[in-house]
């Protein structure tokens, strides 16, 4: 039995048949052996993305700045992960800790530095009488987790600043720490050695910044941990300094 075009769609079910007014039904039939094709299922929408420019976003206040990361595909990261990670703590802190991306429990809970590198962060705190979200916000270069925790790349930072940049403006911390590269590049820019930035009084639009090693460095380098400790009283003397 020979079937039509339109009975061949509805054996399918691919159904009811439109076609444009005006146009002849031969302009819109395509040869049975591309049927197969039309049966395929459509690829879903991708997801809307944010506005790009800095300008866009510094518009945002905070449900819609987190509203914004979480709904982000700027990058391949947002493709891959399973929730994004905007960030933690007092939105009227004095400190700001920014560290490189989540992890895997980071990403799995949508909150940074909650694994082993975080108990250590939080050490780092209580070392110098600070809380997680007592005066203190915690938030990292990039939004999503790297595949594997690899350390984010110049193109993922690059994607996810303006998000930081207007966490920063809305937070107005009175010191900001940089714990590890990858936020040092994130924030202040360049690629010098972290040790010859540590100990030393930086700046990020009128804040003062001091640089640190990652938590997650500490866990394998435990040595440097007494160096932590001392750019974290440098820090402190920063902050301190700055209120006078």
């Amino acid at each position: 039995m020979s079937l039509n075009r339109e009975q061949m769609l509805i054996e399918m079910g691919i159904s009811p048949i439109w076609e444009l007014r005006g146009v002849p039904s031969e302009a819109v039939r395509q040869p049975a052996e591309q049927l197969e094709a039309i049966a395929e299922p459509a690829d879903p929408p991708p997801l809307p993305t944010p506005p790009a420019s800095g300008c866009d976003v510094g518009s945002l206040d905070w449900p819609a700045l987190e509203e914004g990361i979480r709904a982000c595909r700027r990058c391949p990261l947002g493709q891959q992960r399973r929730q994004a990670v905007p960030g933690i703590g007092d939105r009227r802190p004095d400190w700001l800790f920014i560290g490189e991306g989540p992890g895997a429990e980071e990403d799995q809970r949508g909150e940074p530095f909650v694994g082993q590198a975080g108990k250590l962060l939080d050490a780092m705190l209580a070392a110098i009488s600070l809380e997680r979200g007592q005066g203190v916000y915690i938030a990292n270069a990039v939004k999503c987790r790297p595949p594997n925790n690899r350390t984010p790349e110049a193109a993922e930072m690059a994607a996810c600043s303006p998000w930081l940049e207007r966490q920063i403006e809305l937070l107005k911390p009175r010191v900001i720490v940089l714990l590890g590269k990858a936020a040092v590049h994130s924030v202040l820019g360049g690629d010098r050695a972290l040790a010859s930035l540590r100990g030393r009084a930086h700046e990020y639009r009128g804040i003062p910044v001091a640089v640190t090693y990652h938590p997650a460095y500490l866990l394998r380098n435990l040595p440097d941990k007494a160096k932590a400790w001392e750019d974290l009283l440098f820090a402190r003397r920063l902050l301190a300094e700055g209120k006078r």
